[in-house]
């Protein structure tokens, strides 16, 4: 594969320098969107925002900031031309969309810093521009699952994200989110695409498990990590929206395929479902619950740390607490 150097490489290292190696991910955006009032029930689901209501996400984005946030994930995790298309846009306003979701985290890291400067305190500050799988557009929950059906190949998935990926990797994000990544496939798509469309910032791979062991498509994780590992332009991997009992174990697989720094944002795990749309507290976590993990999570070898689904800025605060003692 091409070579992208080191430059990529030197933006998450660089901010693991400056944070004392580890670095503070944000939380679940759409849940707390739903809680500042936002109706998601739509196949959009968080970027139904980037049309009715940014400064709700401004908002959010800026209250992970004081939180203690180092990274902030735009709202684009399910914003897609084709999605929006399907609403009626235009590819163009589709694609100005996807850039606005850039744009809205920017200005509220800008919002954020000035009141920094006021305040005399320095606190790094990383956009990282979501990338949701295709299981994310179809809206039918096979995000968990990795079931898309034998029709859709891997130059299927190419052909869906690649402009997409091109959009926001030139809207001024620092980096690329590939999150809630479902299967090997997948994975494979996204590093092909980084590698042929010479993406020049630097993109985390991060998959999704539901038994501690493989990705929620039952394909290897040290497999689908080996991916990322191969890929130069992949700067770290981890695992998001997977219940914290599990990320320990999850990490110490990861650790064996790969060197690049490895990032943790679980859920609060509770359990979606596909069918009524809504999360199920079965297994769910408290906020203390939660962040008695984080130690052991860092001890493993996690250097960025954050939440998901269901977590808010109180959680991200307790575990900038935590990171902090």
């Amino acid at each position: 594969m091409v070579r992208a150097g080191g430059e990529a490489a030197a933006v998450v290292r660089d901010l693991l320098r400056e944070t004392g190696g580890c670095a503070l991910i944000d939380g679940g955006l759409a849940t707390e969107l739903e809680a500042n009032g936002a109706d998601l029930n739509d196949p959009l689901w968080s970027a139904k925002c980037l049309i009715s209501s940014p400064h709700l996400i401004r908002k959010v984005h800026l209250d992970y900031l004081e939180a203690g946030a180092n990274i902030i994930i735009t709202a684009s995790y399910q914003a897609t031309i084709q999605g929006f298309e399907s609403k009626g846009f235009t590819t163009e306003q589709s694609e100005d969309l996807l850039r606005k979701s850039v744009q809205i985290a920017c200005e509220a890291r800008k919002i954020f810093n000035e009141n920094q400067i006021n305040k005399l305190k320095s606190h790094p500050v990383l956009v990282a521009a979501s990338i949701g799988s295709y299981g994310a557009y179809l809206a039918d929950g096979s995000e968990y699952s990795g079931d898309y059906g034998e029709n859709i190949t891997l130059q299927t998935l190419k052909d869906f994200h690649r402009k997409r990926v091109q959009i926001l990797a030139e809207s001024g994000a620092d980096l690329l989110a590939f999150e809630t990544i479902p299967n090997k496939l997948e994975a494979q798509a996204y590093a092909e695409i980084l590698e042929e469309c010479e993406i020049k910032i630097p993109a985390w791979f991060s998959f999704n498990s539901k038994d501690g062991i493989n990705v929620v498509s039952g394909d290897s994780l040290r497999n689908c990590a080996g991916i990322a590992e191969e890929c130069n332009r992949v700067v770290a991997v981890g695992i998001n929206c997977t219940p914290p009992r599990f990320i320990h174990d999850l990490i110490l697989s990861i650790k064996k395929v790969t060197e690049k720094p490895i990032l943790i944002y679980p859920n609060s795990g509770e359990r979606y479902d596909p069918d009524k749309k809504e999360w199920v507290a079965s297994t769910g976590v408290s906020d203390g619950d939660f962040v008695s993990y984080v130690n052991i999570w860092r001890q493993a070898g996690a250097q960025l740390i954050g939440g998901c689904c269901r977590t808010t800025p109180n959680t991200i605060r307790a575990i900038s607490r935590c990171l902090n003692k």
